[in-house]
């Protein structure tokens, strides 16, 4: 786009509290509301103290929307900016909901794991949508802006990576990104050498009565994934009773699921990033969309795929 645009003032950032803590406030209750609607005669209220409101203060929302600063004239780097911001946002929520969910399946509570993970594949939902929005960004559009970037690129997102990890797609390598980071490298680490969510379910299928083998229950769990016939073998016994009261039949039809809207995600990323770029070089080192490529093959889970073959 090459017509002359503008960015509109929202704040000035200058007076924002730029803490990250949360702002003080008071707590609420139904009988406090029940006594205010009455001298609201029901309408919004529109008189607050101080130099914020309680949305404000609650959300932290001048902090948050202060946050955004396109370095190019190129009228295309807002949304690139925001779209980014929001997607990391949501990694954070999918992540604290795996986090959870690792620990339901723990002590074998699989309603409320279950529960946490259609929240998650909504989510995960979400965030494939937002490719539809960056796919609107031209070539040209891109161009106008890219090299502002330097060599910063997704691949260096942490809330991705721990995604990725708990999910049980380990990788030293990319940990090794945010070693420099000190304020956010060792909950990388505790990610990356903790057991995942696939290596808790894996566990309870063990608790459950199947034959899992003793190396796929204690291990490095830094170390990549890898398939294992036993655990095959477990959910294609799992599956030969495709009953509603069967719950690890239907919670591994969730997981399929779940790891079917990842996969969704990294080809959209994929295919936006070919009708963007082509196949030059990512700015982080990568070789761009052939990069991709090979990790848009991966899947979560494999077992969950593998064993279907033979049903």
């Amino acid at each position: 786009m090459t017509f002359e645009f503008k960015n509109p003032e929202i704040i000035d950032i200058e007076k924002v509290d730029s803490s990250p803590k949360p702002r003080p406030m008071q707590v609420g209750s139904e009988a406090a509301r029940q006594e205010k609607v009455k001298t609201t005669s029901g309408q919004p209220i529109t008189e607050f103290e101080g130099n914020a409101n309680p949305y404000i203060d609650y959300e932290s929302v001048d902090l948050l929307l202060s946050l955004q600063h396109p370095r190019s004239q190129g009228y295309d780097e807002m949304c690139f900016i925001i779209m980014g911001q929001a997607k990391e946002l949501l990694f954070k929520s999918v992540y604290y909901e795996l986090y959870n969910a690792r620990i339901r399946v723990s002590v074998d509570d699989l309603p409320n794991a279950s529960q946490i993970i259609n929240r998650t594949k909504e989510m995960l939902l979400l965030l494939t949508k937002f490719w539809d929005v960056l796919a609107t960004i031209r070539p040209e559009g891109f161009k106008s802006f890219r090299d502002h970037l330097n060599v910063a690129s997704g691949q260096q997102s942490f809330m991705f990576r721990h995604v990725e990890f708990i999910l049980g797609n380990k990788n030293k390598a990319m940990a090794s990104v945010h070693k420099n980071v000190e304020h956010v490298y060792p909950a990388i680490q505790e990610n990356l050498e903790s057991p995942s969510f696939y290596d808790e379910v894996i566990r309870l299928l063990k608790k459950r009565g199947f034959d899992i083998a003793p190396e796929c229950l204690d291990r490095n769990w830094a170390e990549p994934y890898k398939s294992h016939e036993s655990i095959e073998k477990a959910w294609l016994d799992i599956y030969k009773d495709p009953q509603p009261s069967n719950d690890l039949y239907l919670f591994g039809e969730l997981l399929t699921e779940l790891a079917d809207i990842f996969a969704r995600y990294r080809f959209q990323h994929y295919t936006t990033v070919e009708r963007i770029l082509g196949f030059k070089p990512g700015t982080g080192g990568s070789a761009g969309v052939n990069w991709l490529k090979t990790m848009a093959a991966h899947r979560f889970f494999p077992e969950l795929w593998t064993m279907r073959t033979d049903l």
